[in-house]
């Protein structure tokens, strides 16, 4: 397993951690996190930069959720779901170096290995629906070649 990968499935996980028993100091949840798992130092240092950007912006990844998955409340989503869903929309928007195709695709996979196969096709359409709101190219990072 990649790099990248390991560390987005540490931060879903993390993020649920949280979404269940949230702990308001971040820094001593993700200590006592890292003491359960015990990723590469590269596979944690993504997470934790995913984990640190999301934490401030949650509001406003639920926000765009609600946006995109029609006549579905946000406490009704599958608590794995709502945090894939969360940490695909922080990459897509604010991870110019990260392909949105890319996350998708990563999202859909880890939907399918912790959520189940209709959840990764649940996740494919809100985020599909979203990349049609990114104002960059799909298929390559942000400044790449077309």
């Amino acid at each position: 397993m990649g790099v990248r990968r390991l560390g987005r499935e540490c931060a879903v996980q993390f993020l649920y951690q949280q979404d269940l028993n949230p702990d308001k100091n971040l820094e001593h949840a993700l200590k006592e996190f890292w003491k359960m798992t015990e990723p590469s130092k590269s596979a944690q240092d993504f997470a934790e930069g995913l984990i640190r950007g999301i934490a401030d912006k949650i509001p406003e990844m639920d926000a765009k959720i609600k946006s995109l998955a029609e006549n579905w409340d946000l406490s009704r989503l599958a608590v794995v779901d709502r945090n894939i869903l969360r940490l695909a929309l922080y990459e897509m928007l604010y991870c110019q170096d990260i392909p949105p195709v890319v996350t998708i695709n990563e999202a859909i996979e880890i939907a399918k290995r912790y959520s189940t196969e209709e959840s990764g096709k649940f996740v494919n359409g809100i985020l599909d629906r979203a990349k049609k709101d990114i104002l960059r190219p799909a298929r390559h990072a942000a400044g790449g070649e077309a």
